[in-house]
């Protein structure tokens, strides 16, 4: 399944780091950006993630929550955390459901591990449309941030 701007997004419920679950309904009424990365501890994903907390400001004043969603543990995900100081919500996809819903996981990452989340960035407004839709195949890239932060400023 490939979601696109313009599709409701999937309702999803999950664990956080802190050991609480989080629903896409905990984000009625409020826009968020939903960041699915490959795995905890690795360069690229810590280059992303670490970007995100470095502008969590910017994403606050345009009204805008951020979360991240891997397949790691909730476990690694609370270390992971804390050894970064991320400063928005971690969610494990350990089931790795969510990522299937979204259209973001591979059959076959690095190493033949199989059902690793595909880095992936959703926008979704307000109303649960998706804004903003990119999935990349090439786990070395980054995601588009200016992209990104376009598609921000033309929510309402």
């Amino acid at each position: 399944m490939t979601l696109n701007v313009g599709d409701k997004a999937p309702q999803f419920k999950l664990w956080n780091s802190e050991k609480e679950e989080v629903s896409l309904f905990d984000y009625n009424g409020k826009n968020v950006l939903v960041l699915f990365f490959p795995l905890a501890y690795t360069s690229v994903c810590t280059t992303e993630l670490c970007e995100t907390r470095d502008s969590m400001k910017k994403y606050e004043s345009a009204g805008v929550d951020v979360i991240a969603i891997s397949v790691d543990s909730l476990f690694v995900l609370a270390k992971y955390k804390a050894d970064h100081e991320l400063n928005f919500p971690l969610l494990s996809d350990f089931n790795k459901e969510i990522s299937r819903i979204f259209g973001c996981l591979y059959g076959e990452y690095i190493f033949e591990m199989q059902g690793v989340s595909k880095r992936s960035s959703f926008l979704i407004d307000k109303e649960g449309i998706i804004r903003y839709a990119e999935v990349l195949e090439n786990a070395r890239e980054l995601p588009n941030f200016a992209a990104i932060k376009e598609a921000i400023s033309s929510l309402k």
